[in-house]
């Protein structure tokens, strides 16, 4: 993520009516330059096309605990979708952590929407942290009611192996 990149990124998402403001961007911006966070963008013929962005410390405790690294707020524009961009964003995004950590980590939405992203990580070999949903910063326990939000949520983990095999 560029200096000019936030306003770019947010405007492409803007524009097909997701809530995504620039000073959202301007944050990850932010948190890159203190070396708390890394945002890729993905273009394609000079056109946003999505992004990703790894938290180098987690705010989910678990991983921060644990040392885990979280990928964060995968979003691709639904004109690019299923051309391999999700993919080639969080090949980055691992390939990163990889270089600092055994381990990364990401939440997943536990509704229809989130469908795609939840087969996705399976297929990358992510599995849950057996530690069941969360919804905000809570656990949800047997008979909670909960609303089915982009807060409920499930925790997945996935080993990695270092760039060249070790």
């Amino acid at each position: 993520l560029g200096a000019d990149d936030a306003v770019r990124v947010s405007a492409a998402f803007v524009a097909i009516g997701w809530h995504k403001p620039v000073e959202q961007y301007e944050r990850y911006l932010a948190e890159q330059g203190r070396g708390e966070r890394v945002a890729l963008v993905a273009e394609v013929d000079g056109q946003i096309a999505g992004y990703v962005t790894v938290q180098w410390v987690s705010g989910y405790e678990p991983f921060r605990e644990a040392g885990i690294p979280e990928v964060k707020d995968l979003n691709v524009l639904p004109a690019w979708r299923r051309r391999g961009i999700a993919t080639a964003l969080m090949d980055e995004a691992e390939a990163l952590v990889a270089q600092r950590s055994p381990a990364v980590g990401i939440g997943v939405g536990m509704y229809a929407d989130y469908g795609p992203a939840q087969a996705m990580y399976v297929r990358r070999g992510y599995v849950p942290d057996a530690r069941g949903l969360t919804s905000g910063d809570r656990y949800v326990q047997g008979g909670d009611t909960v609303r089915a939000d982009d807060d409920l949520t499930m925790q997945l983990v996935k080993t990695l192996t270092k760039p060249g095999g070790g």
